[in-house]
């Protein structure tokens, strides 16, 4: 016989995650810093462009992977994961990706109903000019059952770890976690706080687009030296 299980405050949820991602969020930021003080030390008057050969301005993504719930039974399981989306660069650093998320939560003979949910996030690059680079994403979506019988709104947030395998082409992977704003997304309401659940996955991104804002940049370096000549000795 399965028995509800006692969820988590959704503040004590919202804590435990702030102080994963926080440090984090907070690590990646100090690293692209160190890394452009380095670069623009060495390079004062040329533009970084290395963006826009190892990724681009638009961008294909795709992912595999597993998602599990933290609802009201005992006992949960992985189910499958799989999604796709497209993402737009607003500059090199931040990007709006939109995907569609396909995903079974299961509870051990209890429970396994599919479900998918349309997510809109902004994600932060750490290192956009590097092959590699650690991501960190929040925003918000709409989760919906099978046949959409049932929708509802949610957020969420996760981070991850990016390689540009070859130009135009990454490896990704990542963790995120998600709160619904409803306690029946398993078909079950217990207790005061809403039914949440997390995904992990991996998965291949098809970047495209910018070469026209590369050359823009570049374009630009001799306005900028000869504004600013360099000083000959007499």
């Amino acid at each position: 016989m399965t028995y509800p299980v006692k969820k988590q405050p959704f503040l004590v949820q919202l804590k435990w995650c702030m102080s994963l991602l926080i440090p984090i969020f907070l690590l990646l930021n100090w690293s692209g810093f160190a890394q452009g003080n380095r670069s623009s030390k060495q390079q004062t008057d040329l533009p970084k462009t290395d963006f826009y050969d190892y990724r681009g301005t638009h961008a294909i993504s795709t992912a595999l992977g597993a998602a599990i719930i933290n609802g009201d039974y005992a006992d949960p399981e992985f189910g499958v994961y799989m999604g796709f989306g497209y993402k737009k660069s607003i500059i090199p650093y931040i990007n709006i990706h939109l995907t569609y998320n396909k995903f079974n939560l299961v509870y051990k003979n209890q429970f396994n109903n599919g479900f998918m949910s349309f997510d809109l996030n902004a994600e932060i690059l750490a290192l956009p000019h590097e092959r590699f680079s650690p991501f960190v994403f929040f925003g918000g979506g709409v989760n919906a059952s099978n046949y959409f019988e049932a929708v509802d709104p949610k957020v969420q947030g996760g981070l991850g770890l990016e390689y540009v395998i070859y130009e135009g082409l990454s490896f990704r992977v990542f963790g995120d976690y998600n709160h619904v704003f409803s306690d029946e997304l398993d078909g079950k309401v217990f207790g005061a706080s809403d039914d949440v659940y997390w995904r992990i996955a991996c998965g291949v991104t098809f970047y495209f687009g910018g070469a026209k804002k590369k050359a823009k940049l570049l374009n630009a370096v001799p306005t900028i030296i000869k504004t600013n000549p360099i000083p000959t000795d007499n």
